[in-house]
């Protein structure tokens, strides 16, 4: 079930994906802790890194127990990802990643992100670069394509130019997240390359990350919004893929248990007002689907201390919990 990077082993195919303001050092922890066998950071800027942007120290913290973790740049100039990557090559990452799949424009404009979907030759240029200004593997997250399908193209370009693994969304730029994934697209990139491949898109239960494989071939999963709200996926996905266990879903107090932890360690490392603001989003996504999860949503709107969610997510357990939606 396992699969290599380089030399660095990924026993447990199942990634978190990264996803900006989302996956920090405590959601990851969380993630990791339930199972995830790989991790990535939120992306950074190669640029951030070399005009020392005040922002990257936090989107690059990472602790042991993450291990292994990707460290995942994006830019489009091979000079300054290498020279970058070698300036973090000392870093506890276990490998590099290169984002070719952001499809926001203030990322896609500056040439960046899935931008490159467009260039396999400057694709190539950026990763044979970051491989001989350092040692650590360098991986690749690209997406179907641009506007249409260019998937196995820059696969072959990135493995020539030395990545030691692909991870492919089936979905081009054009279509965000819109729509259903291709996964014939991943099975295609898969075909096309000797390096591991990771498939991304529509992975929403243990069953789909299965089925993802069967399908395509692919040697892991990577989930990124079925995440949210749900660390407890990852232990679902490698129970289901080791044996065909079938974990339960969280009770309510699991789900309870699970928010506070959440904002505790966020506080530890942001801080309580930081984090108390970036928990409202959270808290939406952990009781999407529970009943009362509106009025609990609304109420965490205006919550600024951790004290005060303790409270809120008690009364909704001793009130809510336990009923259906």
């Amino acid at each position: 079930m396992s699969f290599y990077i380089g030399n660095v082993e990924v026993s447990v195919p199942v990634a978190l994906g990264p996803m900006a303001g989302i996956t920090d050092l405590p959601f990851r922890r969380l993630c990791k802790e339930r199972g995830a066998g790989l991790l990535y950071t939120e992306m950074v800027s190669a640029k951030g890194v070399m005009y020392k942007n005040p922002n990257t120290a936090e989107l690059i913290a990472t602790e042991p127990a993450e291990q292994p973790i990707g460290l995942q740049l994006f830019g489009a100039d091979p000079q300054i990802m290498s020279e970058q990557a070698k300036v973090l090559e000392e870093l506890p990452f276990a490998f590099f990643d290169v984002n070719m799949g952001c499809p926001v424009p203030k990322v896609v404009n500056n040439g960046e992100g899935s931008a490159l979907m467009k260039n396999p030759k400057l694709v190539c240029e950026i990763v044979s670069a970051m491989v001989r200004a350092q040692s650590k593997p360098v991986t690749v997250k690209i997406r179907k394509g641009f506007g249409g399908e260019q998937a196995a193209e820059v696969a072959r370009a990135a493995e020539d130019g030395g990545a030691a693994a692909i991870a492919v969304h089936g979905r081009t730029r054009e279509e965000y997240y819109a729509g259903r994934s291709d996964w014939g697209c991943i099975r295609r990139v898969k075909e096309a390359v000797s390096v591991p491949v990771i498939g991304s898109g529509d992975i929403a239960s243990a069953e789909d990350a299965a089925e993802m494989i069967r399908q395509t071939g692919c040697d892991g999963v990577m989930i990124a919004r079925a995440a949210r709200g749900n660390p407890w996926i990852f232990e679902q996905c490698k129970a289901y893929l080791t044996d065909g266990t079938v974990v339960p879903k969280p009770t309510d107090e699991e789900l309870c248990k699970m928010v506070l932890l959440h904002a505790k360690t966020a506080c530890e490392f942001k801080g309580e007002h930081i984090a108390m603001k970036e928990m409202r989003s959270h808290v939406a996504w952990y009781f999407s689907g529970r009943y009362g999860s509106a009025g609990l949503r609304r109420a965490a709107n205006e919550i600024a201390t951790y004290a005060g969610l303790e409270n809120l997510i008690d009364t909704w357990l001793n009130n809510e919990g336990g009923k259906q939606q």
